[in-house]
């Protein structure tokens, strides 16, 4: 079966530019672990690749995702958002029938 790979924004590309994410080594790692309030949660770090990873790279930075967590983040937008109650990497993913409020955990 075919997996559509996340999408990165232009945004949380600068991001991880302004933060010298790749001057450091490293990448942003988004991965899907059991747990939250919904059932599922983002872990969102910063990383370095492994040999199983999908890379997906522009602007110089990498975003990286593991084989185990990719289908559930099929086709979604992995994003920068800058709002009043902090700035943080956000994911809008099409496959989650419900979040919590705080956006970080989802159920399927």
């Amino acid at each position: 079966m075919f997996t559509v790979p996340p999408k990165v924004t232009p945004r949380a590309f600068e991001r991880l530019a302004e933060i010298g994410a790749s001057a450091q080594g490293k990448a942003l790692r988004i991965a899907v672990e059991g747990g939250g309030c919904s059932g599922f949660q983002y872990e969102i770090d910063l990383d370095e690749a492994k040999d199983d990873d999908l890379l997906l790279s522009e602007q110089g930075e990498t975003v990286v995702i593991d084989s185990v967590s990719l289908p559930f983040l099929a086709d979604a937008v992995i994003d920068f958002s800058e709002e009043l109650i902090g700035a943080r990497f956000v994911i809008n993913n099409p496959n989650a029938t419900s979040s919590c409020g705080c956006g970080t955990s989802f159920s399927m």
